[in-house]
């Protein structure tokens, strides 16, 4: 009588499981959680081109497969790795008497030959409020985060392909703090 218990209740819960398998499966290929295109008609990571820096002569290979988009590249991305990158971009920046304290973060694509293009800049106080730092010293931090030779070619499937990436630096009195993520 014990091993008959035991049987259905393992029964049941695999029935059970088997239920929330499905339905999980079931939501998600009939999107039940539609999308509100109004209120957000572009998809995680995007990045309009037409307002981004560094556009003009920039190319991805296949624009309607871009990968890493919720949450970036992050280590993979970083050529070599991130000491690496933050080694170089201490070493090449030069603080020309910025007073600027907060994070500027750059928000852009990598392409498949490993070239990034398409940056977006956000600039925000120790407070998390937008604000606009020194031009001089945006354009310095992008021209040295929009070197080819930071960043890897990534593979998927051993095809190169077009990825997300952002890098904050923390700022405070026009000195780097910390290089995220």
């Amino acid at each position: 009588m014990k091993a008959l218990k035991i049987i259905t209740f393992i029964v049941l819960g695999l029935c059970i499981i088997a239920l929330f398998v499905f339905f999980g499966g079931w939501l998600y290929y009939h999107k039940k959680f539609p999308v509100n295109e109004e209120v957000y008609p572009n998809y995680v990571g995007y990045i309009n081109q037409e307002t981004s820096a560094l556009n003009r002569s920039y190319k991805l290979c296949d624009p309607e497969a871009i990968y890493h988009v919720h949450h970036g590249a992050s280590e993979e991305g970083y050529a070599g790795n991130k000491k690496q990158y933050r080694d170089d971009i201490l070493a090449q920046y030069k603080n020309n008497s910025y007073t600027d304290s907060g994070y500027l973060n750059f928000r852009f694509l990598v392409n498949c030959e490993g070239k990034p293009g398409w940056f977006e800049t956000i600039e925000v106080d120790t407070n998390y409020q937008k604000t606009q730092f020194s031009e001089e010293l945006v354009s310095q931090l992008l021209a040295l985060t929009a070197q080819a030779k930071h960043w890897n070619i990534i593979r998927f499937d051993e095809q190169p392909v077009d990825y997300y990436m952002y890098v904050s630096y923390k700022l405070k009195d026009g000195e780097i703090t910390e290089i995220l993520p």
